[in-house]
Parts: structure tokens; sequence; C-alpha cells
């Protein structure tokens, strides 16, 4: 199972390392992925990154402002976000692809942990 950590008040500006840990089972050679639902609405791609960490890709609204990252074929997998937003405030989730690609889309992930709730202040 996967489980997200490391969610918190922050104030508007300031930054948080989210960590996704795994138990169970083995998700070391899976592309992994971050995702956030805010209150009402539907949940988004944030940032992805492959099995090696070679690869990351970063939704337009986080571009710049947060990492993905990972050390090759290993979890826990993170999410540094940094010069955060009220527009940040959102449940956040990490998920797991098994099939060898980096999806962008949340129906292409096969595993989901429970998620960290970040609150960010103005």
């Amino acid at each position: 199972q996967l489980q997200a950590s490391g969610g918190g008040l922050v104030q508007a500006g300031g930054s948080l390392r989210l960590s996704c840990a795994a138990s169970g089972r083995t998700f070391s050679s899976y592309a992994m992925g971050w995702f956030r639902q805010a209150p009402g609405k539907e949940r988004e791609f944030v940032a992805a990154i492959s099995w090696s960490g070679g690869t990351t890709y970063y939704a337009d609204s986080v571009k710049g402002r947060s990492t993905i990252s990972r050390d090759s074929a290993a979890i826990p997998v993170y999410l540094q976000m940094n010069s955060l937003k009220p527009e940040d405030t959102a449940v956040y989730y990490c998920a797991a692809n098994t099939d060898g690609r980096i999806p962008l889309r949340l129906d292409e992930y096969d595993y989901w942990g429970q998620g960290t709730l970040v609150t960010v202040s103005s």
C-alpha cells in the first residue's frame, strides 16, 4: 500500500515536502505520480516520475515551484513544493502505474495511497 505524508498548514510563500512511502508490495520499479483534490473540485495531476527518476512531468500550475524526486528504482517518492499559494490547498495523493508508462491521467494509475492535507493560508 501507498501512504502519503508531510502535509500541514503553511503560510503563502512557504514550502513543504511530501513523501510517499510503500508497504506490502514493491513499488520501486513503477512510475509514480502525485495528484491533488481541492474542496469541491476534481482530482488533478500534479507531477509524475519514471521508475528510474530520470523523467519527470509537471502540471503547469506547479511547474517551477515543485520538484518530484526519488532515488533510482526506490521508494519513497518526494514532492518538494515551494512558493506555496492558497490555491495549492488540497489533499495530495500519490499513485503508482504498473504498465511501464508515466501517465498524466489519474485513471491510468493502478494503486493509490491515502492523501495528506496541505493547507496554505494567505
